[in-house]
């Protein structure tokens, strides 16, 4: 029986991210307590007082809990010196007991956050922000995606939208989203046709419109309106963007759930999946360092 998904108000697919994570979640559990639940440890390191990191550091140590996975915790206040977040970064490293460090950006002014994710191991590289990942990403070699490019690839699988032969464009181009975003969407196995858009794109309304993938990750408040969309395609949000009318996506969800066959909602969509991957990639890290039976 062909599964029934939960539609918009327009017909559209609605690519729940809080669901698949909860789904993803459950799957860990099963997974480490099957194997009698050794220990598979995520480090978190934040710096400072930013409201909005410290919740989204709760929000990753409770998820991590129902997955059946440790939570280890290193805070520094708001005054923390360069060589002190070395120091508590390199600790980490070098413990064997960290399978995976996720240090919390953005770091308060003045401190250098390369320096600081340049001491984390490729292996324990969770968030798959370092040069060492981003290089293993781009040859194809064996290491860890960045959670929310790969967050995405999870919801287009999940929802059942075809990538082999499909025309994707990517809209923004940071190494943190659109960059990888693209290396995965033309892997082999995926096997879309992807291209690179952003803000300076010419004609960028005409470029998507030929797409049967929109991943809008410009930063750039409901830059993806209903004429943008093909009708059909899917399109899934990644921006945030703070207006007078709160947080905000790159899409005009309203709007473009009336055209799209699968949409994402904001929240609830692509940042759910940020964590849930998050999560799977200390899985693997743990595998990667022998903690974890293949």
């Amino acid at each position: 029986m062909t599964e029934q998904f939960e539609l918009t108000a327009g017909g559209a697919v609605l690519m729940n991210g809080n669901r698949l994570r909860d789904e993803i979640v459950a799957e860990l559990n099963a997974e480490i307590t099957a194997a009698g639940g050794p220990a598979v440890c995520l480090a978190t390191v934040l710096v400072g007082d930013d409201k909005p990191s410290r919740i989204y550091v709760r929000n990753k140590q409770r998820k991590a809990a129902e997955a059946a996975m440790e939570s280890r915790h290193v805070e520094l206040g708001a005054d923390a010196s360069q060589s002190e977040v070395e120091e508590a970064v390199g600790g980490l490293a070098a413990d064997p007991g960290v399978h995976g460090i996720l240090v919390q950006l953005p770091l308060p002014e003045g401190l250098d956050p390369d320096t600081v994710l340049e001491l984390i191991p490729p292996e324990k590289d969770v968030d798959g922000l370092t040069p060492r990942s981003m290089g293993r990403l781009v040859r194809g070699q064996r290491g860890h995606v960045p959670c929310t490019p790969l967050g995405v690839m999870r919801l287009l699988d999940r929802y059942g939208v075809a990538t082999s032969g499909s025309r994707a464009v990517v809209i923004g181009r940071s190494t943190l989203v659109g960059l990888p975003q693209v290396l995965l969407l033309g892997r082999k196995g995926v096997d879309a046709t992807p291209t690179l858009a952003h803000s300076r794109t010419p004609e960028l309304q005409e470029v998507c419109r030929q797409a049967d993938i929109i991943v809008a990750a410009a930063g750039m408040a409901r830059l993806v309106t209903a004429d943008f969309v093909r009708p059909g395609a899917a399109v899934i949000d990644v921006g945030i963007s703070r207006t007078t009318d709160g947080i905000v996506g790159d899409v005009d969800f309203e709007a473009v759930q009336e055209v799209a066959g699968a949409v994402t909602p904001m929240p609830g969509g692509t940042g759910p999946m940020t964590i849930a991957c998050l999560l799977q990639n200390t899985l693997a890290a743990a595998r990667m360092l022998g903690a974890f039976p293949d």
